[in-house]
C-alpha cells in the first residue's frame, strides 16, 4: 500500500488547522475504503451468515446482490438492518464486536489516526458517516477511539430493546448522508469531509472548505470504477486526493 509522502499528509494536517472555523468545527470521514480497507457493514454480515445468527434466504448474498440490482442499494443496505428484528439490540451488538474480531486486524490506513489525531486537537467534533448499518461500524470506530455516538449509519428503530424492521430516520447514503450529518449537527456544515466512492460525493460537496477522496480498490473490485469517477472529480475540483496502489 502506497502510503502519503510525508509532505502530503504534514500540508493535510496543517491546511485542517488553518482552515479552522471559530467557533464550533465539524468533520466528517465515510468509513469503509476511506477509514480503513474493508468493508464492516458486509464483515458483519458474512459473520452472521456464517454464524446462522438471524433467518437467512437460501443463498443470502445473491439476495442481497439482487435488491441492488433490482430494487437499489438503498434497501440492500436497509435489509442488512432489517434482518435483525426481534433481536436485543445488545446482541447485535455483540455480533459485530464478534465479526471485527474475527477480522483483525483492522486495516486503517495509516493516516487516518495522524488525522483524526490532529483534529481531535483542534477540538473539532468528528463523525463517521456510513452507508453501513450503525451497530456494524461502531466496532471500527472504537478502535480509532471514536465513541459509538459519533456513527452515523444506517438503522432500524428499536422497540423495548428490540431490533425493529422499520427504518429510522433517512438513509445514509448518497444525498442522504450530508442530509444526517446536518441534522445532527443542527444546520452546521463540515469544513473537512473525506470519501472514496460516488455515494460520498454528496458528504464532499456539502464540505465548506477541505475535501479529501480516498481510493485504495484494485483494478476488478467493484469499487474500482466508482473511485476511479471521484478521483476524476477531485482532480477536476482540486481537491485533494490519493491512492493506495
Amino acid at each position: 500500500m502506497k502510503p502519503f509522502s510525508p509532505g502530503k499528509l504534514q500540508t493535510l494536517l496543517n491546511d485542517l488547522e488553518k482552515r479552522r472555523p471559530k467557533g464550533r468545527a465539524v468533520a466528517a470521514f465515510d468509513a469503509d475504503g476511506t477509514l480503513w480497507d474493508t468493508d464492516l457493514g458486509e464483515t458483519l454480515f458474512d459473520y452472521q451468515v456464517r454464524h446462522k445468527t438471524v433467518p437467512l434466504p437460501a443463498d443470502p448474498w445473491a439476495h442481497y446482490e439482487w435488491l441492488k440490482k433490482n430494487v437499489n442499494n438503498q434497501a440492500a443496505y436497509l435489509w442488512l438492518a432489517q434482518i435483525n428484528k426481534d433481536v436485543p439490540l445488545t446482541q447485535v451488538r455483540e455480533w459485530a464486536e464478534a465479526a471485527v474480531k474475527e477480522a483483525e486486524p483492522l486495516p486503517v490506513y495509516p493516516e487516518i489516526p495522524r488525522i483524526l489525531e490532529k483534529l481531535k486537537s483542534l477540538e473539532v467534533e468528528v463523525y463517521v458517516v456510513t452507508a453501513s448499518i450503525t451497530w456494524a461500524v461502531e466496532p471500527g470506530a472504537r478502535r480509532l477511539g471514536l465513541r459509538d455516538e459519533q456513527v452515523l449509519g444506517i438503522e432500524t428503530e428499536v422497540e423495548n430493546g428490540l431490533v425493529t424492521d422499520r427504518q429510522k430516520g433517512v438513509i445514509t447514503y448518497r444525498e442522504g448522508k450530508i442530509e444526517a450529518l446536518t441534522k445532527h449537527t443542527r444546520g452546521l456544515k463540515p469544513y473537512f469531509c473525506a470519501g472514496n466512492t460516488e455515494g460520498d460525493k454528496w458528504l464532499l460537496e456539502g464540505s465548506t472548505d477541505i475535501r479529501l477522496v480516498m481510493s485504495s480498490a484494485p483494478e476488478g473490485h467493484k469499487n474500482h470504477p466508482t473511485e476511479m469517477i471521484m478521483l476524476k472529480l477531485a482532480a477536476d475540483r482540486s481537491w485533494l486526493s490519493h491512492r493506495f496502489i
